[in-house]
Order: structure tokens, then C-alpha cells, then sequence
């Protein structure tokens, strides 16, 4: 069964930092590139970062960058969103995705990011 299971979110204070971790299973992890979403309230899904297959290539959506860092352990089946400085606009639900060419994105549940004092 292939499943994406994402993790850390939870409440913190402006300023302050989270680290999610999404762990893949039933798939060849390092065949996919690997994406975090966030969907905040009232507002569409929006893409926050993106790693290639060998996690030789990120990118960041222009409101985090130089804030989040993204990373994967291929080993480990395991992709990392690194939040500093969180802003309440970071609140949201954040979701994993897998991502390969002609295969249907596979995608987590998601896991509740709060950025509040």
C-alpha cells in the first residue's frame, strides 16, 4: 500500500521554529520528487517547496524562502520541511506529495502547522 505519513506539526509562537518529516512507504522513494503544500484557511492550496529525486535541487516559494529548508533521506524514505521564524501566515495544514512523470501524485494527510502568540 503506498502511503505518504507526515508528522511535527503543532502550535508555536511567532518567531519559533518546526521541522515536519513525511515518511514514504510502499514505493521507490528516490524515483519521486518530493513537494510540501500548505493550505491555509479560506485560501486555495499553495505550493511551498520542492526537492528533486537525489535532492540535488530545491525550490521555495517566494514567502519562505530563506526560512524553510527542505531536504530528503532517501535512505530513510524521508522528506523534511525545516520552518525558522514562523509567521502566523505559515498556519495552515501542510501536506506531502510525491510527484513522477505519468504517475497520478500521491499525497499525505497532512499535518496542522500553528503560528500563534
Amino acid at each position: 500500500q503506498v502511503q505518504l505519513v507526515e508528522s511535527g506539526g503543532g502550535l508555536v509562537q511567532p518567531g519559533g521554529s518546526l521541522r515536519l518529516s513525511c515518511v514514504a512507504s510502499g514505493l521507490t522513494f528516490n524515483n519521486y520528487d518530493m513537494r510540501w503544500y500548505r493550505r491555509a484557511p479560506g485560501k486555495e492550496r499553495e505550493l511551498v517547496a520542492g526537492v528533486t529525486e537525489s535532492g540535488g535541487t530545491t525550490d521555495y516559494a517566494d514567502s519562505v524562502k530563506g526560512r524553510f529548508t527542505i531536504s530528503r533521506d532517501n535512505a530513510k524514505s524521508t522528506v523534511y520541511l525545516q520552518m525558522n521564524s514562523l509567521k502566523p501566515e505559515d498556519t495552515g495544514v501542510y501536506y506531502c506529495s510525491a510527484r513522477a512523470s505519468f504517475r497520478i501524485p500521491i499525497w499525505g494527510q497532512g499535518t496542522q502547522v500553528t503560528v500563534s502568540s
